[in-house]
C-alpha cells in the first residue's frame, strides 16, 4: 500500500476518504420509563404535547409540533417500578425548549395550578429554565432561549430567576 492510498476499514469496507463520519443533527427523540398510563399520558399532554399512536399497555408515543413521526415515548413499566435516584448514573433530566420567556412563565402558572411539582427556576444566562417533575419523578426543564443569545459573553452559567 502507498501513501496515496487510502486504509480500508475492514469492518466496514469504507476509506478514510468515503467514510461519512458520525455527525448528529439532532436528538431525534427521547423513550421514559413510566409506572402507569392513566397519569403519565395526561400530565404530558398538560405539557402541550400529542399523543400520536398508544402500543396498549406497553408504549404511548408523543409529537410536540407535528414536525416529527414523535418526539416522545412513553414506556409503561408498572406500578410497583422504584423512582429514580438522583445519585444514580442515568439521564439527569429532559430539556423541553418553548418559544419565549412569556409561555415559561404561563406554563409555570398552568403547572402549579394543576398541582405540578416545581423543583426550580434557573437565568442561565443564554436560557431561563423552569424545572420540573412529572407523576414518577422524572426532572423535566422548559426553557427558551434568550434572545441573541449567541452574542452574550456571559454564557452558561446558573443564577435564581422567577418565573413569576
Amino acid at each position: 500500500m502507498t501513501d496515496e492510498t487510502p486504509a480500508m476499514d475492514t469492518n466496514s469496507g469504507m476509506t478514510a476518504a468515503t467514510d461519512p463520519g458520525i455527525e448528529p443533527q439532532e436528538i431525534g427523540h427521547v423513550v421514559l420509563r413510566v409506572r402507569e398510563f392513566s397519569r403519565s399520558v395526561p400530565f404530558y399532554e398538560l405539557l402541550g404535547f400529542r399523543k400520536v399512536a398508544e402500543i396498549p399497555g406497553m408504549m404511548a408515543f408523543f409529537t410536540a409540533t407535528g414536525v416529527n413521526h414523535h418526539d416522545l415515548a412513553l414506556q409503561q413499566v408498572g406500578a410497583d417500578a422504584p423512582s429514580p435516584s438522583p445519585s444514580m448514573t442515568g439521564l439527569y433530566h429532559v430539556a423541553i425548549r418553548l418559544p419565549s420567556d412569556a409561555h415559561v412563565r404561563a406554563a409555570f402558572h398552568r403547572l402549579v395550578n394543576a398541582g405540578v411539582e416545581v423543583v426550580g427556576a434557573s437565568d442561565h444566562a443564554v436560557s431561563h429554565s423552569l424545572y420540573i417533575k412529572d407523576p414518577d419523578g422524572i426532572e423535566l426543564e422548559l426553557y427558551a432561549d434568550v434572545p441573541d443569545w449567541q452574542d452574550l459573553d456571559d454564557k452558561l452559567t446558573t443564577r435564581r430567576w422567577d418565573p413569576r
